[in-house]
């Protein structure tokens, strides 16, 4: 370790108390005036150092039975996000979901603040909290966490190289996360103007029309939970429909002789599966690999016509257009239900047979290139995470 610098379990650099809380603290929200703020999670920001204001508060009896915060005081997670740290920028109470870190003299605040953000303690954390069925630690072990200690001066001067240096890596996170958006966007954008184009040949008509039949998946009352084996015959249900494909969940199959009970509900090669509830616009081509496969419950599969290119149809139904005209016409307030006929009357432009394979293999094209794009922002993005770690670790080694 540099000349200077000493190690100190935190319990020595800081008072560890941690918050409480009014029970049931639904008695003791308020919105009088009097209230005094009520600290939760949802006041902070991922990221975030400080916290300014509170969303919620509660009465001066409930603040009796919990724990006060001021400003300049550092609050700790101890929960599911256990060991994030913010800084109060006001005051109020905390739950027994916090810790309160009041400083000593000698530790620079940011210093503080850097150096707990940093894996050199959020891995003594993880290794504290260990082998708890919640993820949390106590005040006790809290303090017993190792921290590298400079002098003052020296933290005050790792505070400024790392707030120049994070400044210089938020700008360059933000820029790539602009272009990662950009380059979705780009892509959405394009097939927009594609399928709300009308050019010769040009039919309007609907998906029913278009397609050789949409046949609904079997009730629930056909395919009970004693049905289910591993390994079997997969049913494709909305969840297993992802952007990429189909992904079955093996541990939810049906037996040979249930799939050929429910022979109805098989699908082939060239059909397109869909969900008919929750998010809409789920879909996908059935390939060689699911031929025989079972539609799920919650979802519809869709036969194949001389009329219609069924990977045209894949894309048109993915499309944000179409799924905002199908989440529309779905309904269901806690989630959207879309029925056979819904689906089957669903109105759209189709053009010739020959251009919609045309438009398909330029879309192909331009997604492709979408995708690689997209792979190289979010590399960018995990390198300047890397590099974040990198700083804080060399940091706190006295290598900065």
């Amino acid at each position: 370790m540099k000349k200077g610098w000493q190690t100190k379990k935190l319990s020595e650099v800081c008072l560890v108390e941690r918050g409480s809380s009014p029970r049931p603290i639904k008695e003791f929200f308020t919105t009088n005036p009097d209230g005094v703020n009520w600290i939760k999670i949802g006041d902070t920001e991922e990221g975030g150092r400080y916290v300014y204001s509170t969303a919620q508060k509660i009465t001066p009896e409930g603040a009796k039975q919990s724990r006060f915060v001021k400003e300049g005081d550092f609050i700790l997670t101890n929960s599911m996000s256990f060991g994030r740290p913010y800084i109060m920028k006001t005051t109020g109470y905390i739950h027994d979901g916090w810790f309160v870190l009041r400083l000593k003299e000698f530790i620079d605040t940011d210093y503080f603040y850097h150096l707990l953000s940093s894996d050199v303690v959020q891995s003594q954390f993880r290794q504290l909290a260990s082998g708890a069925i919640v993820q949390n630690i106590s005040g006790d072990l809290v303090k017993m966490a190792i921290l590298p200690i400079p002098p003052l001066a020296e933290q005050q001067r790792i505070v400024g190289l790392l707030d120049e240096a994070f400044e210089g890596l938020s700008t360059a996170k933000a820029n790539a996360e602009k272009n990662l958006q950009n380059a979705r966007a780009l892509f959405e954008s394009h097939l927009q103007f594609v399928f709300t184009q009308r050019g010769s040949g040009w039919v309007e008509t609907t998906l029913a029309r278009a397609t050789d039949g949409i046949f609904t998946g079997p009730f629930g009352s056909l395919v009970h939970k004693s049905d289910y084996v591993a390994n079997g015959v997969p049913l494709v249900n909305p969840a297993h429909i992802t952007e990429v494909g189909i992904e079955p969940d093996m541990r939810k199959t049906v037996s040979k002789s249930t799939a050929l009970r429910l022979k109805n509900y098989i699908m082939s090669e060239g059909d397109i599966v869909i969900g008919r509830r929750g998010e809409m616009g789920r879909c996908a081509l059935v390939t060689e690999i699911e031929n025989g496969w079972l539609c799920g419950t919650g979802s519809f599969f869709i036969k194949p016509s001389s009329r219609c290119d069924t990977r045209y149809l894949v894309r048109f139904l993915r499309s944000e257009n179409c799924k905002a005209r199908l989440e529309k016409i779905a309904g269901g307030a806690v989630m959207p239900n879309l029925s056979n006929t819904d689906l089957g009357n669903l109105t759209f432009d189709l053009p010739p047979l020959g251009q919609q394979k045309a438009i398909v293999e330029e879309i192909d094209q331009l997604h492709e290139e979408t995708q690689r794009l997209s792979r190289i922002y979010e590399q960018k993005l995990a390198a300047l995470e890397s590099l974040k770690k990198a700083l804080l670790h060399q940091a706190f080694a006295g290598e900065l």
